[in-house]
Parts: structure tokens; C-alpha cells; sequence
């Protein structure tokens, strides 16, 4: 959740814009550099409030989901398999079974971001073959 969210306001975030702006202004640049990134990558995307935080569908299937919290920023690739495939990149940052996290002061590469969008759809695609 957003840095100084309490448990009463999480439950009032609803849409994308409203947690956009209860986010910090150092976070919120950060953020927002990744969703435009998330937005170019995948047009066809559509944003919405899940988990309370803002997630990427693609197909009603979540993709990928972007947060801030209190020391950190965290891209959710929602699957450990994307994460692995790009372990070496991703040496930098902390990472968990389906979270990416970073601070401020090192944000994601667009590059990288767009790669990890790319690896789950193509995840998500291949789901829909079985």
C-alpha cells in the first residue's frame, strides 16, 4: 500500500488514479514511469484495482501489478518462472517467488520491465493452449 495508508483507507482506493495519488511524489515518478512503460508494452491492457494495488489485465487475466510502499517499489510479474528466466538481470533488486522490489534510488529499467511483461504474456498465452 501507499506509504501512510491506513487499514480504513485502503478499503476507499478504488480505482487506479485515486492510489496513484495518495503515493508519495518520489514513488508516484517512479510508478508512473512504469505503468507508461506496462501501457506502451501491452495497449491492450486494462488497468484496474486489484489486491488494492494497481493491476495490469490482459484477457481478464492478471499480468502484472506495480506498487509503492514505505522503503520500496515492487513490479508483481505473478510468476516465479518469469522471474527466474531473467535471475541474472535481475541480481540488483530483491525478489521473491512473484515480486520484484527495488528502491527509489534504483528503479527498473524500462527495458527490463518490458521485458518481464513480455515473458508473461507469453505465459499467459501459453496457459490458454493447454
Amino acid at each position: 500500500m501507499a506509504p501512510g495508508t491506513t487499514a480504513a483507507t485502503r478499503l476507499k482506493v478504488n480505482d487506479v488514479e485515486a492510489y496513484f495519488a495518495r503515493v508519495p511524489k518520489e514513488a508516484r515518478a517512479t510508478l508512473e514511469k512504469m505503468r507508461q512503460t506496462i501501457k506502451a508494452t501491452v495497449p491492450k491492457a486494462v488497468e484496474v484495482i486489484w489486491y488494492q494495488i494497481p493491476t495490469f489485465k490482459l484477457a481478464d487475466k492478471p499480468l502484472v501489478s506495480i506498487a509503492a510502499f514505505k522503503n520500496h517499489c515492487s513490479l508483481f510479474p505473478m510468476s516465479y518462472a518469469v522471474l527466474r528466466s531473467y535471475e541474472e538481470e535481475l541480481k540488483p533488486y530483491h525478489t521473491s517467488k512473484g515480486t520484484l522490489r527495488f528502491s527509489l534510488d534504483q528503479p527498473i529499467p524500462a527495458a527490463l520491465v518490458k521485458k518481464v511483461v513480455k515473458a508473461r504474456i507469453q505465459e499467459i498465452e501459453a496457459r490458454k493452449k493447454r
